[in-house]
Formats: C-alpha cells, structure tokens, sequence
C-alpha cells in the first residue's frame, strides 16, 4: 500500500510548496471570478494519480484557497474523491461562464458570441402580444 502522505510529507515538497506561494499568492480560481483571495494549498493540476510528477515544475502547480482545492479535489480523481462530470459554476467578473467546457466558451473559440440579446427579444414579443 502507498503512503498517502507522500509527498506531502518531504522537505522537498514543503520547499516547493512555499517557493510556489511566493510566486503565485492568490487563489487562481477565485481570480477567474475577479474574486481575490490569498491562496492556502499548492494544488497539482494534474494528480499524481492520473500521471502527474510528484514535484513538478511551477507550471503542474497551482495556489487555491481552502474552499476552491476542496471542490477540485471533490471533481477529481485524487485518493478518496468521487469522480464526477460536474461542470464548474460560477462567473467571472466580465458575466462569463468559468467552467472550460462551457457551450459559449466553444463560440468563442469559433469566433461567434452567444446570443446575449436574446431575453430581450422574447421579453419585447410578449409585450407586443
């Protein structure tokens, strides 16, 4: 059986851990919602599980607040969570969906934008009865 802890455990990792906060001190996924807050967990964006390095460089890593690694680890595939095909929920400050896979972020990448006009469209037909 593995050790859980590892790496957690390492002084190589406490090391990288802190050297990762001092360059990355805000939550990055708080940041996307245009929310700033001080980040508390180095996270591996991909887990160790799913083939991710132990000690990766700062680009595998990430800072999060409590919260947002407890949701991520909820979603994914590390020891002990459920996996799940939830969608991430939530805007950022602009009104745009945080989530990747999101329907408009595929438009965006076309080149095309949602229909943002459409409530008013059905509002004023209504109206107009």
């Amino acid at each position: 059986m593995r050790n859980r802890a590892w790496p957690y455990n390492t002084a190589a990792w406490r090391r990288l851990r802190e050297a990762h906060l001092s360059l990355e001190p805000e939550c990055r996924h708080c940041a996307l919602r245009g929310v700033l807050t001080m980040a508390s967990h180095v996270d591996h964006i991909t887990a160790i599980s799913e083939g991710g390095l132990p000690f990766p460089s700062h680009d595998g890593l990430q800072s999060l607040c409590l919260p947002c690694h407890s949701r991520k680890t909820a979603r994914g595939g590390e020891a002990g969570a459920v996996s799940t095909n939830k969608p991430m929920k939530g805007c950022d400050a602009k009104g745009d969906p945080i989530d990747p896979a999101h329907p408009w972020k595929s438009l965006r990448a076309e080149g095309r934008v949602a229909r943002r006009s459409l409530k008013n469209q059905l509002v004023s037909r209504i109206r107009r009865g």
